[in-house]
């Protein structure tokens, strides 16, 4: 979470020498991860500052880099994520190499333990400054589930859905760090019984887990980003909530798609992991069974293996609901891209997209409550009490885990949020 209370940051360079010695290759936080956030600490709020997460340590980038004299001192002072990520992947993979030379290598302990902060102890910011945010439809499982909803007499997938992938443009105004409240939606929602729509709160609010790209490195406006230039653009990976007042969405969305029901918050982890720390996470995805046209056509050699085995796990109120795995994407964050820019549209440093909802096949795997509950006609049993929609005060937390090297475990930093009342309400 990112809204910590305030511990002391103190400690001693012994102290922290000695945890970087024990720390081990299999946690979840550990060398081959080293995931970037923005922090600040209770004796400098208002100073924000680079931070490679280290098992339950920051390492202050900026301070580090300036002590080891690196040739990236200047994008790591800086007091937000953009400028490292626009800086392009060569020197994304040397500061990555660099910092986990720092962290590992005995030379460098005394030097890197001068620059560790306990996490406990610091203030996690929104990491990078969002430029725009679009937000996709990609697993098929969830795609049929909502069709059966809310078509059962029609087919379930629409018939543009294997030929690309769907997504709308939202709001990057309203993407938020993990820890922020979300204040429930009002707006216009219509209730099959009444012959008007009326005006008030959600009352079908729910949550989407998903996979949310970061881009680092932009684009020319009238160039088109291919499948083999994803590596070369995406600078890393987040766990993101895109929170969903189906009420709202269900009146206003035709014909255009979503507006206020999606707009009013969409939050992510404090953590973007490198893009480069998934490789061993990288597997093919689902087999496709219709052709497709060339620019979205990742049967080539280099592209096969474009899913990526992130295992999901989705709490309300610190009961598991759901283990969604997003190894089931029909389509591909590479696709995904691919599709954004075919039109010649440009891509932004801090531009952010999602996956969409990652359901599995079984029903312990959906990734929504619309899914959970099927529509609300089917409560979730939780031990305080029933659940069809979220309820005021109801905490949600998405966290993940994907394979690493040697058989290593990874995991994504976490995204928690709790619902409040509607202002006024």
């Amino acid at each position: 979470m990112s809204e910590r209370a305030p511990a002391s940051a103190s400690f001693t360079v012994g102290v922290r020498a000695h945890n970087l010695t024990r720390m081990s290759d299999t946690a979840l936080f550990g060398p081959d991860n080293l995931p970037y956030g923005l922090f600040s600490t209770p004796d400098s709020p208002g100073h924000r500052r680079l931070g490679i997460r280290y098992g339950d340590d920051v390492l202050d980038a900026g301070a580090a880099a300036l002590a080891f004299g690196s040739a990236h001192a200047d994008v790591l002072q800086q007091p937000s994520l953009n400028p490292l990520m626009a800086a392009g992947r060569s020197v994304w993979r040397a500061v990555r190499a660099e910092s986990r030379s720092w962290l590992t290598e005995d030379v460098h302990r005394e030097t890197a333990a001068r620059h560790l902060l306990p996490l406990s102890g610091v203030r996690l910011h929104l990491p990078f400054e969002v430029a725009d945010y679009v937000d996709f439809y990609a697993s098929e499982q969830h795609a049929t589930n909502v069709g059966r909803i809310f078509r059962p007499d029609d087919e379930a997938l629409t018939p543009n859905w294997k030929h690309l992938p769907i997504g709308y443009h939202g709001r990057a105004g309203t993407v938020v760090v993990s820890g922020t409240p979300v204040v429930r939606p009002q707006g216009q929602r219509k209730p099959p019984n009444e012959p008007l729509p009326l005006f008030g709160p959600s009352r079908r609010l729910d949550i989407e887990a998903e996979v949310g790209f970061v881009v680092g490195a932009p684009s020319e406006l009238g160039a088109q980003v291919g499948l083999d230039g994803f590596r070369d653009h995406v600078f890393g990976v987040t766990l993101l909530n895109d929170w969903s007042a189906r009420d709202l969405q269900a009146w206003e969305y035709v014909p255009l798609g979503p507006f206020l029901g999606k707009s009013f918050a969409t939050s992510v982890s404090p953590w973007i992991t490198p893009l480069e720390a998934l490789d061993a996470a990288r597997v093919a995805p689902p087999a496709r069974d219709l052709p497709l046209l060339p620019y979205l056509d990742d049967s080539a050699e280099g592209l096969a293996e474009g899913g990526l085995d992130l295992r999901l796990t989705v709490r309300l109120n610190g009961h598991v609901i759901a283990e969604p795995p997003f190894s089931t994407m029909y389509w591909t964050a590479a696709q995904q891209l691919a599709h954004l820019t075919v039109n010649g549209a440009s891509l932004r440093t801090g531009d952010l997209y999602a996956s969409g909802t990652v359901s599995g096949p079984e029903p312990a795997q959906f990734g929504s409550l619309l899914e959970l509950t099927w529509g609300g006609r089917e409560p979730l049993e939780l031990p305080d009490g029933k659940r069809t929609f979220l309820e005021d005060g109801d905490v949600v937390t998405l966290t993940a885990w994907c394979p690493g090297p040697a058989g290593t475990r990874l995991g994504l930093g976490e995204v928690t949020g709790e619902v409040r009342p509607a202002v006024g309400a």
